[in-house]
């Protein structure tokens, strides 16, 4: 790693210090690190390699710390807007069946299109994201989310609805990854675990809320209007987070300080990943080939993302299920209104809080302690302990629900039923995604893309099959088969914890991703700054 220049070459000095993250083009050129003795000879063929210097005020690991919540709590938005757009729309489908002369199945692709359009977003934002950078990706997508959310509202036939939600989907699912990429950018091992915490609760809690304003948005104003909230909720969040969040993807923070500190000096300044690929030039059409094929090589090739994105398919296919099973348990056999049907989703709500709770007062600090036992590093199998608490809780939830639903008895314990399965769901999701970011650390955003795959296809295709399934088997052996579902991958997160270190030096990414990470932390000083910058 390079270090201060001490030769007696006079430096060019930048026309302006930056002093703190730069939200458009990035890390900052201080006098520190124009000044820094970095790698190479600055001419073609012997770049000067530019790497983070030690407390680097423009890496984002040495950021103030409530800084980094805020960009944490913000991206979180962007995934709660988006999976509460995707269910908000099943409280209007009786509007739309009504409107606009469409079947239930019909009006119910809706739901679906928008939900696999989170599959097919990913395989593209994410690779865009790692090439670009994250900020640019979220401005283009969530813009173009707003204004399909508008049209819907504004539509009038249901092939415009179906090609609008499927279209806002797929534009709107760049949070899914790229977000949980902000997130492993700008937190180190000790922290990532709370603050992916916060980002795992997002996207569960976001379709719990949508029936909820959706069932009564839609019984008492209509389904235009829940169109319309939807609109309003993603265009304040794509201008606050437009405007708030920085870039926070090293690659791309480094390349472009490379090419400020070129402009500045005259010389040769390139990233570490740009020398990497100096002596390989790619055409456009090879490096996007590349880039997007890579999520689907880490699902296929990858155990450890093929398994465990299953699972949380599985789990995903279950919520989406909820909102046809929901309706059909509480408004078809109990005669509960459409807005009050959907006040059962806050037992799941409830649950998945006391998911936050126990990961913030028992996990994490189990996680801590485990931390500080080691010298501050971790094995990923560490993350896993929470999911091996929801896996148990998952099915228990799920049985539960499936026997107490029928009419003949009281409501509440269905209803309560809903708490261990958000509890369970958010343990499982965020110990998995947690796994997954430290064990593909520099291909988080791939990974995540390739998850998304796997949940979206199920989360559309499950909604589409659940009145038929609900009608044929009945509401209790209709809700047991996912209840069985999640007792098939039950095994999962416990053959990861006791077999995972020895499966991921086996797994051609994982390896890759902790070279590189031991590298980024070497170039970074490997401690936290004595003072936060």
């Amino acid at each position: 790693m390079g270090e201060p220049k001490t030769l007696g070459e006079k430096q060019p000095r930048p026309t302006r210090l930056l002093k703190r993250p730069a939200l458009a083009n990035g890390a900052p050129v201080t006098t520190a690190v124009l000044n820094w003795q970095y790698d190479g000879n600055g001419i073609p063929g012997d770049a000067f390699v530019v790497q983070w210097i030690v407390n680097d005020p423009g890496n984002p690991l040495f950021w103030k710390s409530w800084y980094k919540w805020f960009i944490a709590l913000s991206v979180a938005s962007t995934t709660l807007c988006v999976s509460f757009c995707s269910s908000a729309y099943s409280g209007g489908l009786e509007g739309i069946e009504k409107d606009l002369g469409a079947s239930h199945e019909l009006a119910t692709v809706g739901l679906s299109l928008f939900v696999l359009g989170f599959g097919i977003g990913p395989l593209i934002w994410a690779p865009l994201g790692e090439m670009y950078g994250r900020r640019v990706v979220f401005f283009a997508t969530f813009a173009a989310l707003t204004a399909f959310n508008a049209g819907t509202a504004a539509a009038r036939n249901i092939e415009t609805v179906l090609i609008l939600r499927f279209l806002g989907g797929t534009f709107g699912a760049s949070p899914f990854t790229n977000a949980g990429g902000v997130i492993a950018d700008i937190f180190n091992i000790r922290d990532r675990g709370f603050a992916m915490c916060i980002f795992a609760v997002a996207p569960f809690m976001g379709p719990v809320i949508g029936p909820l304003v959706g069932g009564f948005l839609g019984e008492i104003e209509g389904w235009r209007w829940i169109q319309g909230v939807m609109t309003i909720f993603s265009g304040v969040v794509w201008i606050f987070v437009s405007l708030a969040v920085p870039e926070t993807y090293a690659p791309v923070l480094l390349r472009r300080r490379a090419a400020e500190l070129s402009r500045l000096t005259g010389k040769l300044y390139l990233s570490k990943a740009e020398t990497e690929t100096e002596n390989k030039p790619a055409s456009l059409k090879d490096a996007l080939y590349t880039n997007l094929s890579r999520p689907w090589i880490l699902l296929f090739r990858e155990p450890i993302v093929f398994l465990l994105s299953f699972y949380m398919a599985v789990i995903y296919g279950t919520l989406y299920m909820l909102f046809g099973a929901y309706p059909i348990v509480y408004q078809q056999y109990r005669g509960w209104t459409p807005g009050v049907a959907g006040l059962p989703f806050i037992g799941v709500a409830i649950g998945m809080l006391a998911s936050v709770a126990y990961n913030i007062w028992v996990d994490n600090p189990r996680y801590m302690r485990l931390l500080d036992e080691n010298n501050g590093k971790a094995p990923p199998e560490a993350r896993l302990p929470p999911g091996l608490v929801g896996a148990v809780a998952l099915p228990v939830g799920l049985f539960i629900f499936a026997w107490t639903n029928g009419p003949e008895l009281p409501w509440a314990p269905s209803v309560i039923a809903g708490a261990p399965f958000g509890f369970a769901m958010v343990l499982v999701f965020l110990s998995i995604m947690n796994y997954l970011v430290d064990s593909y650390t520099i291909y988080a955003a791939s990974v995540l893309a390739a998850n998304s795959v796997f949940r979206a296809v199920f989360g559309a295709v499950f909604p589409l099959f659940t009145r038929q399934m609900y009608d044929g088997l009945g509401i209790h052996w209709a809700s047991t088969i996912p209840a069985f579902l999640s007792l098939l991958c039950l095994p999962f997160p416990f053959l990861f914890y006791r077999l995972g270190e020895r499966i991921r030096r086996k797994c051609k990414y994982s390896a890759i991703a902790a070279a590189a990470s031991d590298s980024l932390q070497k170039s970074a000083g490997h401690s936290e700054p004595e003072q936060s910058v």
